[in-house]
């Protein structure tokens, strides 16, 4: 049934608003065979859905998106070939969605004693804002959250903070045969570049980080050959460490240029603690499966864990086995993918058994 199901997925070309909307409308109509309850949400023309099993005062979330980026039309025709499974969207991110709707659909015949409950959304790879972020804002928000992106059956506890900055950078026009009479304004971007290389904020490192990074993501200047440019334009992506703050290090980036500095974008990293007790449970989850020690780790990008993670919710990337997401030859190893549906049905289990011993 997982596989079947994950195949269907991976052919609706979910790479444009309404490819996703058909998506999360074919896991509605799945979820409603297996006798499960569904709320389908709209917002700003996305659909999401929501499904909940259990009672009790505990709630688990698991989070998946059915959109994808853009792919050629054959990577909609999803194919297995040895223990894999091809196709655009098979790790990023339906492979997880399929095993958690598996999931949820075993653990709907059990007692619980707390409450699962199952986001599917929409548009997680153009920013999350109006699908994860709307839930998060309008109480969708629970204990705990995993959202089931392809992390090789590891816990991705944190993700570095998203710091987007335009600097205005000023220089002096002259002719272009007589440079040494100007000051180039796209040189001295890159000296300013140079230096912010080396401001204190770049060096630090945490137990999950080496460092931070520093993208030069675009320079906008000159008009025309034969004038030394007056003005550039340079455009910054940082992303910065769970243990950092955005104000200091734009105060220490003012601090090298003259020039005026914007903040275009940011997020906030996530701050998932290893010794945070969902972990502590999920762990020998993954253990007992895999008879390997569960590898944690911080991811440089960000994901919707950042929407829960805003109202100090422990949230976690976690999902299955795959490679080349976002490339063409995108894949999912299938064992993994059962292995993954397994650890979240025994995830909850523990979670259920944990919980009424507390309440004990």
């Amino acid at each position: 049934m997982l596989t079947d199901l994950l195949k269907d997925l991976v052919s609706i070309n979910s790479s444009t608003k309404d490819g996703a909307n058909e998506a999360v409308e074919f896991c509605s109509n799945w979820l409603s065979e297996q006798g499960l309850s569904v709320n389908v949400l709209t917002n700003n023309g996305y659909k999401m859905l929501v499904s909940e099993l259990g009672q009790g005062d505990k709630t688990i979330i698991l989070n998946g998106h059915v959109d994808v980026v853009s792919g050629n039309p054959d990577q909609f025709i999803p194919y297995e070939e040895d223990g894999k499974l091809y196709g655009r969207g098979t790790a990023d991110m339906k492979a997880g969605v399929a095993a958690m709707m598996c999931a949820f659909a075993e653990l709907q015949k059990q007692n619980l004693r707390v409450r699962i409950q199952l986001q599917i959304v929409s548009d997680e790879e153009i920013g999350g804002l109006n699908c994860s972020g709307y839930l998060a804002k309008n109480g969708y928000r629970g204990d705990f959250v995993i959202c089931a992106e392809p992390t090789q059956l590891g816990i991705g506890l944190q993700a570095k903070g998203v710091l987007q900055l335009d600097i205005e950078i000023d220089g002096m026009p002259a002719h272009g045969s007589r440079p040494w009479e100007g000051v180039n304004a796209i040189e001295k971007s890159y000296e300013i570049y140079e230096k912010i290389r080396t401001l204190p904020f770049a060096s630090e490192s945490s137990d999950l980080y080496r460092s931070p990074s520093i993208n030069l993501a675009m320079l906008h200047a000159g008009e025309v050959y034969n004038k030394v440019p007056g003005k550039c334009l340079m455009s910054l992506d940082i992303r910065y460490l769970p243990t950092q703050n955005k104000d200091d290090i734009i105060e220490q980036i003012q601090s090298v240029t003259d020039g005026k500095v914007t903040m275009k974008m940011f997020g906030i990293p996530v701050r998932t603690k290893e010794n945070e007790p969902f972990i502590s449970l999920l762990k020998p989850v993954i253990e007992n499966i895999t008879n390997e020690n569960a590898r944690v780790f911080g991811q440089h990008g960000s994901a919707d864990t950042v929407f829960f993670s805003a109202y100090d919710i422990p949230s976690i990337e976690f999902g299955p086995s795959g490679a080349n997401w976002h490339g063409d030859r995108e894949y999912v190893i299938l064992d993994s993918v059962q292995d993954y549906q397994q650890m979240l049905i025994d995830f909850a289990n523990e979670f259920v058994r944990t919980n009424q011993q507390n309440i004990g």
